[in-house]
């Protein structure tokens, strides 16, 4: 195959999320019917797999469904080599500086395998289980300020003043430095689809995740980040099989698992959440039917049944590698995966995708 520009760049980057590792449809029940204990086992089992499979980092998610995700790291990564952990953070649940000692506490432990992902949440009602009643625009004001206090830390400005609207630290510092072979600071992600997003991660991250979308749609509305040098990266569930007409097959396995109630409960979601990510892929998802296929492997019709992330790329090996190229080819540079089930997909990415995407990168600059 040959995608124009899929050679230029850098290779592109792949990291898996843990959110679901040994529950297939979590996301298909309430949140708060989910279980707030991990099945361990099966989530370092998808960790040492996922490094096995050229996956560069494992999304830890978080909320009150889950444990602390940066805990849960630290005894994931014990078990483990060469993993990274991209640990979920709300700013507003911790002082910057006390989140900077933490991390960098994490990262004495684990060298060179902690990084960031920034969320300001999606849903009112759970932000407020944790004392954050701040409208969606003004969550992205308080991240800038958190993330501005961390920053100066991370760069050792010595003692930090700062005075904002929603932070305020007198001449800060931590003993405690960030340990890592070949960084001075932990690398962060930002997520959302809002313009407020966008900006938060053009002032602080190395890369925004978005929901994924259309090439053709997805194009212009990134072309001003990546002009701004910060990278794109797209978060999509995957389903990957030998032949098209088997990855079909598992769509429809897929629904059917889920059933009538899960689409029920992302009913009620969709009406609670504030997310600008969610809102849009719930929309790109109402057409149904034969709509639900965006392109030939960008596949919604999960999303009504398992909400947003569950946008997914369908197809064989190689369309899917096609697929990527094509994202790759727009400025698209990273990827964060979900699958079902993920032990499966994660080892047929590693064993099959993986080593066809390299090879038609070709060498790198």
């Amino acid at each position: 195959m040959s995608v124009p520009g899929a050679r230029n760049g850098k290779p592109l980057r792949f990291h898996w999320s843990l959110s679901q590792a040994g529950s297939r449809l979590r996301s298909s029940v309430r949140r708060e019917d989910m279980p707030g204990l991990p099945d361990f086992g099966a989530q370092l089992d998808l960790c040492r797999r996922a490094e096995q499979s050229g996956i560069e980092s494992l999304l830890m998610a978080i909320g009150f469904t889950r444990p602390d995700p940066l805990l849960l790291s630290l005894a994931l990564g014990a078990e483990t080599e060469t993993i990274k952990f991209m640990v979920a953070c709300r700013p507003g649940l911790l002082s910057p500086v006390a989140f900077v000692q933490q991390v960098n506490s994490a990262s004495a432990v684990l060298p060179g395998r902690i990084c960031l992902n920034m969320v300001m949440g999606h849903t009112p009602k759970e932000l407020g289980y944790y004392g954050c009643f701040l409208p969606h625009d003004e969550r992205f004001e308080q991240a800038d300020e958190f993330l501005t206090v961390c920053r100066a830390l991370w760069r050792g400005d010595g003692p930090v003043d700062f005075q904002g609207r929603h932070y305020r630290v007198a001449a800060a510092r931590v003993g405690t430095p960030f340990v890592s072979p070949a960084e001075a600071s932990p690398e962060i992600f930002v997520g959302g689809n809002s313009s407020q997003a966008a900006d938060l991660a053009a002032r602080h991250a190395s890369c925004l995740w978005r929901f994924a979308e259309p090439p053709e749609s997805l194009g212009p509305r990134i072309a001003s980040v990546l002009a701004g040098g910060t990278e794109v990266g797209l978060i999509v569930s995957l389903l990957a099989r030998p032949t098209r007409e088997e990855a079909l097959r598992g769509t429809e396995a897929l629904l059917a698992a889920a059933g009538g109630e899960a689409r029920e409960v992302h009913q009620r979601l969709r009406g609670a959440t504030d997310s600008v990510a969610y809102a849009s892929t719930y929309g790109l998802a109402d057409g149904g039917g034969s709509s639900a296929w965006l392109t030939p492997c960008l596949w919604t019709g999960a999303v009504p049944s398992l909400g947003p992330p569950a946008i997914a790329l369908v197809g064989s090996t190689e369309e899917i590698v096609e697929t990527l190229l094509q994202y790759k080819a727009i400025g698209v540079s990273q990827f964060l995966f979900l699958g079902w089930l993920d032990l499966d997909e994660v080892t047929f990415f590693g064993r099959e995708v993986l080593p066809r995407v390299r090879a038609e990168e070709g060498p790198c600059l």
